[in-house]
């Protein structure tokens, strides 16, 4: 058989590698590679569970995500999915990983991973899975352990971007056309170009729907005609909540933009407490080409102006902004659902959906306006929590599972779907045992998650906190605020909204010690250096 470019190149890593990292048993798989399931893991930028409409939210039964919704219903929808650390560059740590950050050194956006942790691309490519890594990768470091790769520089641009291959000799280059695509033709141009008789690993990764939420020019009118219902949680004033809740700069009253974040370019100056000056909307305007701009301004110009000369203000003002925020961000995921359905008519066309096992899920949660909020970073379920959808080939299909799955777990996963041994320090768990149960929990499996946020100074001005979670209950402590270290404390199940703070409540007394103690002995056992 004649070899493409890219089994040619993994054929070439594989061979550069030192023996001792070739196991007898990766050897043995790649005698009967075709046996071997596919991994595709399609992973959004702050795509909130609620913007979902397998999952039921009123906000989604209003702006539907059919393909996505195809997913679950071939599939298995998870309801209790949590990330480690709800901020875009530690998830994806935890992604390659398996760790908790303080583990892989990622703890806040910036520099940190440390290099010399595996990735589980470089433990997938030695035991013969060809692997790919397609959009937003986001981390201070090289990609590596990846055959094939075409990335964004940083967050990427939504219009027109720049991504570096393994091609381009570590250079961005430009290209023409809108984000979302982008990812989908290049994740579709490596499924064209593999070695047909090795497994692969393909990482999908969307910019969208990362702020400032800028839709594909054929979405800019859709839910125009909709109103969009305000969260019961919007008008929340934190009343019981301590510090981080009140200091924070994450309100769409306050902190979301009107230039860059809405997109009312007319104005001249920006009237609230924001960060984000004109120049950063208008520097994202100026990669349209003409005719693309001019459509643009057909959409948001008449808009606009209808908005200025109505005066608003107050509540009528805020809903405004919410009804904008909500619709732009739904208008950008309606493209990300449109890239599903290619990639799942692509794995039907081509005989590959019966051995490729594909993975729907976001980076983190996000605030669709529940508390006032839009952004992240916080231990609330809305942010906390992560969408997640997994088709597995032969596999129990519209399954609904409330088994407790983290971040962390996506690396062990990978490896045991490939056969390969994980390394006995990686944290998480592989989802095989729940997967194969149709989503049940296995007897032996964690009954507690823990979570760590450290980023801080920030934009948003969130405290650093870690803390523990049951099924039931969730017990936050935050440090290193003017106002010195602090608990809370909530009954999800009476209260999901997490509106009641009851730390401090004698009839809650035990449970609170109880989930104490397992936040105590996850930081001795993790071995956590800062809470």
């Amino acid at each position: 058989m004649k070899q493409t470019p890219l089994a040619l190149s993994g054929a070439f890593l594989l061979a550069s590698l030192p023996g001792s990292l070739l196991s007898g048993e990766a050897n043995a798989q790649e005698k009967n590679e075709s046996k071997r399931l596919n991994i595709i893991h399609i992973m959004t930028d702050d795509h909130a569970f609620q913007a979902i409409s397998a999952y039921g939210h009123p906000l989604s039964q209003q702006a539907p995500t059919p393909n996505m919704d195809r997913l679950a219903r071939e599939g298995i929808r998870f309801d209790r999915a949590y990330v480690e650390n709800s901020l875009s560059t530690p998830s994806r740590a935890c992604l390659m990983t398996g760790l908790y950050s303080h583990q892989n050194g990622q703890r806040t956006l910036g520099r940190g991973i440390d290099t010399t942790k595996v990735f589980v691309s470089e433990l997938l490519q030695q035991g013969g899975y060809q692997t790919a890594m397609i959009g937003k990768w986001h981390m201070q470091c090289e990609p590596k352990g990846f055959d094939y790769f075409y990335v964004f520089r940083g967050q990427g641009e939504y219009y027109n971007p720049v991504l570096k291959s393994h091609l381009s000799d570590g250079k961005y280059l430009r290209e023409e056309g809108y984000a979302t695509n982008l990812v989908t033709k290049h994740a579709i141009d490596f499924l064209e170009q593999r070695d047909p008789d090795k497994p692969f690993c393909l990482y999908v990764h969307h910019k969208a729907p990362h702020r400032n939420w800028m839709p594909d020019i054929k979405y800019l009118d859709l839910y125009e005609d909709v109103t969009f219902p305000l969260p019961e949680t919007f008008h929340d004033d934190y009343s019981g909540k301590g510090e981080a809740a009140r200091e924070q700069l994450m309100t769409i009253d306050k902190d979301m933009t009107m230039i860059y974040d809405l997109k009312v370019e007319e104005l001249d100056e920006e009237p609230t407490r924001a960060r984000h000056p004109k120049s950063m909307l208008e520097s994202g305007l100026a990669r349209m080409d003409p005719e693309t701009r001019a459509k643009w301004e057909a959409a948001y110009g008449p808009k606009n102006r209808a908005f200025l000369e109505s005066g608003l203000e107050g509540e009528a003002l805020l809903e405004w902004k919410f009804q904008r925020y909500v619709k732009d961000y739904l208008r950008v995921i309606r493209s990300v659902d449109d890239s599903v359905g290619e990639i799942l008519d692509y794995l039907d066309s081509h005989g590959l959906a019966d051995n490729t096992i594909v993975v729907y899920t976001s980076d983190q949660g996000f605030y669709m306006g529940e508390h006032g909020w839009f952004d992240k970073r916080f231990m609330y379920e809305e942010s906390f929590r992560t969408p997640l959808i997994i088709r597995y080939p032969g596999g129990q299909a519209g399954k609904v599972s409330n088994a407790f799955i983290q971040n962390i777990d996506f690396a062990p996963t990978y490896l045991d779907v490939a056969g390969v041994n994980a390394p006995e320090e990686m944290s998480g768990l592989s989802l095989l045992p729940v997967i194969k149960k149709g989503g049940k929990e296995p007897c032996k499996w964690r009954k507690y998650m823990y979570y760590h946020y450290y980023d801080l100074p920030s934009e948003h001005n969130v405290l650093k906190h870690d803390g523990v979670s049951d099924k039931r209950y969730k017990l936050i402590h935050f440090y290193g605020g003017a106002e010195g270290d602090y608990s809370e404390f909530y009954d999800i199940r009476k209260d999901p909204t997490e509106m009641k703070n009851l730390y401090g409540e004698k009839r809650y007394k035990r449970r609170i010690a109880r989930l104490q103690k397992q936040l105590d002995k996850f930081r001795t056992e993790l071995a956590v250096d800062e809470y």
